[in-house]
């Protein structure tokens, strides 16, 4: 007979590759506890973080900067009326610019770094909540230390040295390699070579060590330009808030106070600087106005003692008194141009506006000397001496005032910013660490991370989880096998009793079936035993094979206990364990192993003698023997069919226990001798795969199989879970002795 395997094809809707939501719903309910174990071990960690982590502060301080003027008046109304930059945008970046910071790292010594060196991990905790702990050497938090100066040569920059108090101000420093480099006592500057030190105040216990470093002090502006944060309290108000956090409040304070303090002196510097140049330039053009002054002066004076008096008309005067006006205008723009070449570029929109303004008032200017053109020429030449003599007096008169007032200006400048709020800490609020932030994703991070190892478990794990898996492969299920805790019970009591007394002939070891015969693995064998009544009506002989993919699937128990069913229902039954490397039917009916199915195949003993009787009447069973070296070649004997042969006749069911079909081929050879075979798979284990290679190595041997024997089948929250596939399989089967 020819025993041919076709796998059952996929339906058409291919359920095997969509995903099933409920499915993975109740793969993540079975393992609730292991979800709920990983997130509060997560959570301990977090709340752990959140309580160890070191409190950060946050210093604000509060500048407000006002609109400035220009330092010759006209210029910030042209400025202010064509639009300009926002002063406050101008005014952060020089607070944050590196002449500033620069101030306050030189005078806070921000370039020296000095901090106790704790017990790892909670020391620094303990000490910042004022425990006085000090753990193996680590410092108490009680420690003081007051570092002026720290020079270290170029190579030694941001490298961390240690400092060894020695008890009543004294201490040690060491490189970072470990080397002592020098010794010196609090109040006192030590040098050795280019390292040069002064500690002002020193205030710890013997071996209390601290770590000391210098840093380059443009590293040091720069860090602070990054950390601090600079910006204005709503758009173009003026009002800027700074912002710096640090470990310690007062540290915090401190540094924002002296860069708002070095920021405020340099802006009334700036102020001053302006107003000195403004001066200097309206001294350079005094002279030049006085002369254009004296000359108009004598050209008016000349011409009236030449001419005489001259009678102006009201209309004349009108159109004079325009002319003088717009001059004068005219004047006083030409004065704001260097100011405007110093600070603003051509295409600059104050710049622009105000050439724009200068061009209106020229236009204006030539409108009127067009009418100025329609007056007799005697009172075109009055005019024009009247109007220069008067714009010249103006423009004079005006300097004078603008030289006074700048110089007033620069006596007193007091800077168009001042310090609203000096920098102030809530130390009752730290802004680091986010507590329940931490605890909060630490509580999702536990959950994301347990649900993740749950579904790439579930997607790793293969095995076949629902007898419609194996039916869908084409080899029906003859049973389902629960899962026994009373078996469970069971094994570790005989492992109990193996471990007391070697002898393994001495132990009373029960299989399940006479242990209790109402588990509900029991019961579903008893479905079995009936099942087989069919099974075996196109049987050619009362002979069973069972057999399984791989190692552990449970066909030792499945057998053994088929067999007492079946002598318990008044059968005779042999059990013949075929597994002569591992087998284990011996174990488990307290039965010794000197002659069992190996020693009858080498001839080395009879049948007769390998056949023992169990406690069970009607029950015998052929253990395996020693276990031989070749045991595929002994199966393959004359001396194993006529030995099949021979029980057959003798016993009403022989039930023959073989090694797994994916190890070796022991179970091909078998089943060449028997009527039936059957496939035991175990739930989680065996994937669809593995069943499908089995039974084609069953087909290739010409060996039908009957059925599969679902077996050790959990009870889940589905009911039944789902599969995957895999396509490695490799198993190790040595021999046990």
């Amino acid at each position: 007979m020819t025993a041919n395997f076709t796998p059952a094809k996929a339906t058409a809707t291919n359920d095997d590759d969509e995903i099933n939501l409920l499915e993975l719903f109740f793969a993540l309910y079975e393992k609730k506890f292991f979800i709920a174990i990983v997130t509060f071990f997560f959570v301990c960690l977090g709340v752990a973080f959140a309580l160890l982590s070191t409190p950060i502060y946050r210093a604000n301080a509060v500048i407000q900067v006002e609109q400035k003027s220009s330092s010759i008046p006209g210029l910030s109304e042209v400025s202010d009326l064509f639009g300009g930059e926002s002063s406050a945008v101008t005014e952060i970046e020089l607070i944050r610019s590196r002449k500033v910071i620069g101030v306050a790292v030189e005078k806070e010594l921000l370039d020296i770094s000095v901090e106790p060196t704790y017990f790892p991990v909670i020391g620094k905790a303990l000490a910042l909540r004022g425990k006085g702990i000090t753990l193996w050497g680590g410092a108490s938090g009680n420690e003081v230390i007051e570092v002026t100066r720290f020079m270290v040569p170029e190579h030694r920059y941001g490298q961390p040295h240690k400092l060894e108090s020695l008890g009543s101000g004294g201490y040690k420093l060491y490189s970072p390699s470990g080397d002592a480099l020098l010794s010196g006592r609090q109040g006192e500057l030590v040098e050795a070579g280019e390292y040069s030190v002064f500690i002002q105040q020193l205030s710890a216990d013997p071996g209390v060590e601290f770590t000391i470093g210098k840093k380059r002090f443009l590293n040091t502006i720069l860090q602070y330009q990054q950390n601090m944060s600079v910006t204005e309290k709503g758009k173009d108000s003026g009002i800027i808030v700074l912002s710096l956090d640090n470990e310690s409040p007062q540290r915090a304070e401190d540094i924002l106070n002296q860069i708002a303090s070095a920021y405020i002196r340099q802006n009334v510097e700036r102020q001053s600087a302006e107003a000195a140049q403004s001066l200097e330039f309206l001294h350079r053009q005094l002279p030049d106005v006085r002369l254009n002054l004296e000359g108009a002066e004598d050209k008016f004076n000349q011409y009236q003692v030449e001419a005489g008096s001259v009678d102006i008309s009201v209309e004349t005067e009108a159109l004079l008194s325009q002319v003088v006006a717009i001059e004068s205008d005219i004047a006083h723009l030409k004065l704001q141009k260097a100011e405007l070449d110093r600070k603003y570029t051509s295409d600059h929109p104050t710049y622009v506006a105000w050439q724009e303004q200068l061009n209106e008032l020229t236009l204006r200017k030539n409108e009127l000397n067009e009418k100025v053109k329609g007056l007799p020429y005697t009172q075109q030449e009055l005019l024009g001496l009247r109007r220069d003599l008067e714009v010249s007096t103006e423009i004079y008169t005006q300097m004078l005032n603008n030289i006074q007032e700048l110089d007033i200006a620069r006596a007193g400048a007091v800077g168009n910013v001042r310090l609203i709020d000096e920098a102030a800490t809530n130390v009752t609020a730290p802004v680091k660490p986010n507590k329940k932030m931490i605890v909060f994703l630490s509580f999702v991070l536990g959950f994301l991370l347990a649900v993740a190892i749950v579904l790439i478990r579930k997607a790793l794990h293969n095995g076949v989880e629902t007898p419609d898996e194996i039916e869908n492969i084409g080899l029906p299920v003859y049973a389902t096998v629960p899962l026994s805790e009373g078996q469970l019970k069971l094994n570790q009591a005989n492992e109990v009793k193996a471990k007391k007394d070697d002898d393994i002939a001495r132990i009373s070891a029960q299989l399940l079936a006479d242990y209790d015969p109402t588990d509900v693995s029991i019961e579903a064998l008893r479905s079995l035993r009936t099942s087989l009544h069919f099974a075996m009506l196109e049987s050619k002989s009362n002979t069973i094979m069972i057999s399984g993919a791989s190692p552990g699937v449970g066909k030792s128990f499945v057998s053994a206990n088929l067999a007492v069913l079946l002598a318990n229902s008044g059968k005779h039954v042999l059990l013949i364990d075929a597994d002569m490397r591992k087998g284990p039917l011996h174990t488990m009916m307290g039965i010794d192993n000197s002659i069992g199915l190996s020693d009858v195949l080498s001839k080395q003993s009879p049948l007769s003698s390998a056949i023992r009787r169990t406690e069970i009447p009607t029950l015998y069973l052929v253990p395996r023997g020693a276990a031989p070296p070749n045991p595929s070649e002994l199966l393959m004997s004359e001396t194993f069919t006529d030995c099949m042969e021979r029980v057959k006749e003798k016993f009403d069911f022989v039930i023959v226990d073989t090694p797994p079909i994916l190890a070796v081929t022991d179970a091909n050879v078998i089943g060449q001798q028997v009527g039936v075979s059957f496939l035991v798979v175990r739930y989680g284990l065996n994937s669809a795969k593995e069943i499908e290679l089995s039974c084609k190595r069953f087909a290739q041997a010409n060996v039908p199989v009957k059925g599969a024997i679902f077996n050790a089948v959990e009870r889940k929250a589905s009911g039944y879970g789902y599969g995957y596939k895999n396509y490695n399989y490799s198993y190790e089967y040595k021999s046990e002795n």
